[in-house]
């Protein structure tokens, strides 16, 4: 496997046919991700994302993983592309020996999702999308057994989300083991729908006009819907107790409250997700890949209160976890 660099890629481009020699071709790196080499491609007429797959993810924990998620993000862009053409980006091309997926870029007038919440700007309506799309994905996948295999893979979802924040979190927490073992057991015997594996503010991109694009398809896989939702619950829960002051805090309880409103018109939600949600969001402190905004009183919060939460295990509401006056 050779990785491609911003030297490397025009040539391997022009060799592959994505380009021709007459072509004026410019080339950006773009950064935020650490499992993926990420270059924008651009002539006149076309604008790319070009992403390879990296053998090792560039965190300070030792954590590989196959290349071979990037034939899955190929399979998974082709099939929600041609559910939802307004929302996921269209696949260009495929290299399954390099695992170089290229694709259609989303406008550039977008945002990250993440980036907006964590400068105040609060968008209640990109919860409702977002909401609304991940149901009706999920119930795709219910209703379309046959479309689940090119996702049967339970060896990258085990490298990428059991190991490093399930495993690696109860290794680190004695107390925690048995609680974090059934919730694992939970995931794992349950293959009734499409999971995204990465539902993350990270991979939504947001305009002024509150339209969402659906990025980074590389963990989808064949599982249980409640990761998905607890996955992107977990990660509003970081930036609630993130908040500079209770008024923020209460606007993205409102965008949490209003993402899972949303999901529930068409679906249901497994009574497990808050123990689901405060086990990631412990992880994005205590795990593999911990966030990078958290200051040490917060992360002191949310350690405190997950793990109260996961001891207990109590089977409440979600939103208990997003109450103002545990910040």
């Amino acid at each position: 496997m050779e990785l491609l660099t911003e030297e490397t890629v025009v040539d391997y481009l022009i060799n592959k046919g994505v380009f021709t020699h007459d072509e004026e071709i410019t080339v950006e790196v773009l950064t935020g991700g650490v499992s993926n080499t990420v270059l924008a491609i651009s002539t006149q007429s076309k604008n790319l994302v070009l992403k390879q797959a990296l053998p090792a993810l560039k965190v300070a924990e030792l954590w590989e993983a196959d290349p071979r998620r990037a034939i899955v993000e190929a399979d998974a862009l082709k099939l929600f592309h041609s559910l939802n053409p307004e929302i996921v980006p269209e696949l260009v091309f495929v290299d399954p020996i390099e695992f170089v997926v290229i694709m259609k870029r989303v406008p550039l007038i977008s945002r990250v999702w993440k980036s907006d919440l964590l400068e105040g700007i609060y968008r209640p309506q990109v919860g409702r999308t977002l909401g609304t799309t991940l149901s009706r994905w999920h119930n795709y996948g219910v209703m379309n057994p046959s479309a689940h295999k090119n996702f049967m893979e339970d060896t990258l979802f085990d490298q990428l989300r059991i190991d490093p924040f399930y495993r690696f979190v109860a290794n680190k927490n004695i107390d925690l083991r048995q609680s974090i073992q059934r919730l694992i057991a939970e995931l794992e015997s349950d293959k009734s729908t499409i999971v995204h594996g990465d539902f993350s503010p990270k991979n939504f991109m947001v305009t002024e006009d509150d339209h969402v694009y659906i990025l980074d398809f590389e963990v989808m896989h064949v599982g249980n819907p409640v990761f998905d939702l607890a996955f992107i619950m977990a990660h509003l829960l970081c930036k609630f107790f993130h908040a500079p002051n209770a008024n923020e805090a209460a606007e993205i309880s409102n965008i949490a409250k209003t993402f899972l409103n949303a999901y529930l018109e068409h679906s249901q939600i497994a009574q497990t997700l808050v123990l689901h949600t405060a086990l990631i969001a412990l992880a994005r402190v205590e795990g593999k890949s911990p966030v990078n905004y958290l200051s040490q009183s917060e992360q002191e919060k949310i350690q405190l209160l997950t793990k109260k939460v996961l001891l207990d295990q109590k089977e409440e509401d979600v939103m208990t976890l997003f109450d103002v006056s545990k910040r």
